[in-house]
């Protein structure tokens, strides 16, 4: 007799706003492969007596039978609950792009209790086909009552103004640069991020705290006046939001390089989960929304909140429609980053060379992160000159925005480290390279990546990098929960290379490794990019001790106007 595999793949509760629900919630992944293979007769049975009457299974391990199983599984949770006591159960469910899998989400109010709810459902599952279903469903009911309640969501409800900033390029430099505005303007800035907590602009906690922790470390704090923080996808969809609502949200973009993990394989499924941001947005506040990706914009539809759009491009449609809306603008005119409001005339705030993020404005993506922070600053209240000093204060440097396009010059040689990750990313980082090298001089680049997104990415990603510099290494990164393995992540950079023309590249154990062996070949004026993941201080400190100073605004100025002769 072969043993039946246990439907119950994960149960998460989830603490706050997520995916499914606009607060805490349950979330089971079940494998519904006994219900989907099981006698047709026998299942058909089943659901007649959850009172699914006249249904039609369909063939055994087909998709209608599939959907079906899919239908029985929610009758039954609701029927569970019933008897359990609870009077009204909303629950929502949808498959996965996983086999067989189906993900099934409720409402808690207690936690052990939810807990027990979702156990028992798995139970009753993997008890069907079944010829007594009441019997199935009192079992799991008793089991149910019998739980304690447990604690109730631990969700913040902030008593100070919350700025929350999502994407999938951009959030960290984005948060840092809100913060600077808020301190600028005298408050008490608490920031959670991937880099750690900072509470009045002192490092209180390392490490990765971009999910519900790092929410609740500043929201606790008695001396926060304003909190920033950065929500990942990841925490989105594992935990939840960490907080009850947002006065100002931020998305900076929808890109692929977050697709194929966690279930998430489509941009369109990505741009649903960045949208738990928006919709936890106050009715009274704002969504600061990139204008330049449609699925992004979108996400203004379904939020009460007014819209903020921001793009260099002041003609974009979506800037349009925005101010057509009641909403707000943030763009480029005549070099500077302006302000657009309908009704009244466009506010010049300072020119995009005055920006040192942008580095004398060859750093594109740190202007669209300038541009949204200068929304969601000015959307949460900060004063107009706070926002000015903010933008004008932060640089692109080790100290403030440490492993995010930061230049350093080593004996005349420029080197730029940055968490390029991706496409994109990449073709930002080559594009300030070619802007800070020396007439007839090389760029040089260290080519690395987690391996996140798939091997088709990592391939276009390696023809990108082949096409776009003149000498490439391939450094071995740190592997990625979820991704590729780091063998697999070179051998799909040298495929993309070699699509290039440059079949042979080198490899090196880590980025500093690389970084070493294309400084030993350089000459005055080349430039070395280095896309570097978790390593930056690592090779911050092998610059520094060779004797690399990190380019101020006006050093990178120079070397720009230089190369442009």
């Amino acid at each position: 007799m072969q043993t039946r595999r246990p439907s119950l793949v994960e149960l998460r509760v989830l603490d706050g706003a997520n995916l499914y629900f606009p607060g805490p919630a349950v979330k089971l992944t079940l494998d519904l492969s006994s219900l989907v293979g099981a006698d047709a007769a026998a299942t058909a049975a089943t659901a007649e007596q959850l009172g699914l009457s006249g249904a039609h299974p369909g063939p055994t391990g087909g998709a209608p039978r599939l959907r079906f199983a899919a239908t029985v599984v929610t009758r039954l949770l609701r029927r569970i609950a019933q008897e359990a006591g609870v009077s009204r159960l909303e629950v929502r469910s949808r498959l996965t792009g996983g086999p067989r899998r189906l993900v099934v989400a409720f409402p808690w109010h207690h936690r052990e209790r939810a807990e027990a709810l979702g156990h028992a459902l798995a139970g009753a599952v993997d008890a069907l086909p079944s010829d007594d279903v009441c019997e199935v469903v009192r079992a799991a009911a008793v089991f149910v009552r019998g739980a304690e309640q447990g604690e109730p969501p631990p969700t913040r409800r902030p008593t100070v103004p919350v700025v929350s900033v999502t994407g999938t390029n951009g959030k960290t430099t984005t948060t840092r640069m809100v913060a600077r505005m808020g301190l600028e303007a005298g408050l008490c800035v608490g920031w959670s991020s991937t880099d750690g907590v900072q509470v009045g602009g002192r490092m209180v906690e390392a490490g990765d705290h971009s999910g519900p922790d790092g929410a609740a470390r500043v929201l606790d704090d008695p001396q926060v006046e304003l909190a920033v923080a950065e929500t990942a996808r990841g925490s989105i969809l594992r935990r939840a939001l960490g907080v009850a609502h947002n006065d100002v949200s931020v998305v900076t973009n929808v890109g692929t390089h977050d697709l194929g993990r966690d279930g998430v394989d489509t941009l369109d499924q990505l741009a649903e989960v960045r949208a738990v941001v928006t919709r936890d947005t106050k009715p009274e506040g704002w969504v600061v929304l990139g204008g330049g990706d449609p699925r992004t914009l979108a996400m203004r539809l379904a939020t009460p909140a007014r819209p903020c759009v921001f793009s260099r491009d002041p003609d974009a449609p979506a800037l349009r429609s925005a101010l057509a809306e009641g909403g707000r603008a943030v763009t480029v005119v005549d070099g500077a980053i302006t302000v657009l409001e309908g009704g009244v005339d466009p506010d010049p705030l300072l020119a995009v060379a005055d920006v040192p993020a942008t580095l004398a404005g060859l750093c594109r993506v740190n202007l669209e992160n300038a541009l949204a922070a200068t929304g969601a600053g000015l959307a949460v209240g900060l004063p107009r000159q706070a926002v000015i000093a903010g933008l004008r204060g932060f640089r692109a440097d080790p100290a403030d925005n440490p492993g995010r396009m930061n230049v350093y010059d080593l004996h005349g040689v420029t080197v730029v480290v940055d968490q390029a990750h991706d496409s994109a990313g990449a073709a930002a980082l080559l594009e300030v390279m070619v802007g800070l090298r020396a007439p007839g001089r090389s760029t040089r680049l260290v080519l690395g990546t987690p391996g996140s997104g798939g091997a088709g990415a990592v391939r276009a990603l390696g023809e990108r990098c082949a096409h776009g510099a003149d000498v490439v290494v391939i450094a071995r990164s740190r592997h990625r929960k979820g991704g590729l393995r780091p063998d697999e992540v070179i051998a799909s950079l040298r495929q993309g290379a070699a699509a290039a023309g440059r079949p042979e590249v080198e490899a090196c154990p880590t980025e500093l490794d690389a970084l070493q062996l294309l400084v030993s070949g350089a000459v005055p004026g080349d430039v070395v990019g280095v896309m570097c993941h978790g390593r930056s201080r690592m090779v911050d400190l092998w610059l520094r001790g060779h004797g690399a100073a990190v380019d101020g605004p006006e050093e990178v100025r120079a070397k720009a106007l230089a190369a442009h002769g």
